[in-house]
């Protein structure tokens, strides 16, 4: 069970919290569409300065939009378009601290200014991105990066590949 808290403590003792009320979260349950929602909102919950964070599922030719936290998104987005895409392409994390000078940008929310996408790979296979994005340039840091990947591949354990929502 989810318990609203502040986290305190140093930045590792504040992330291995977030990561054990993640795997508190999605323990036992198979519903890819109940876990990526308790994921985004945990995330919503934990970081700073974000104004949406949510995934991208991949359905064997584009990205689709999942569960979010945030305002109303793009619904679809081509492998190797803009940041999602292209992560999504590569199979890599994007750390983009200007997403204006990112070519090819897909502007879903005008307020934001920095993106983080991190691509959520089982047994080699693409399921989708997490996309974070920022209000502020430059928000992401490596720190945040690791944390994320850990964040997401503990999240990937408890994914179906192919993805079924329920």
């Amino acid at each position: 069970m989810f318990h609203a808290s502040t986290y305190e403590g140093t930045r590792e003792e504040r992330e291995q919290a977030a990561l054990s009320q993640l795997h508190a979260l999605i323990e036992g349950e198979s519903s890819t569409a109940a876990n990526l929602a308790n994921a985004s909102a945990l995330l919503n919950f934990y970081l700073q300065d974000i104004n949406w964070v949510g995934f991208y599922l991949f359905d064997g030719t584009e990205l689709v939009l999942g569960p979010f936290q945030g305002l109303p998104a793009c619904i679809r987005i081509p492998l190797g378009k803009g940041v999602c895409g292209t992560s999504a392409a590569r199979k890599e994390t994007l750390r983009i601290e200007d997403v204006h000078a990112f070519p090819g940008h897909i502007a879903c929310d005008a307020a934001s200014n920095s993106e983080i996408v991190i691509p959520l790979v089982k047994d080699g296979q693409l399921l989708g991105v997490l996309d974070i994005d920022s209000p502020l340039k430059g928000r992401f840091s490596a720190e945040d990066q690791v944390f994320l990947e850990r964040f997401t591949d503990r999240l990937t354990e408890a994914l179906q590949s192919p993805l079924t929502l329920f």
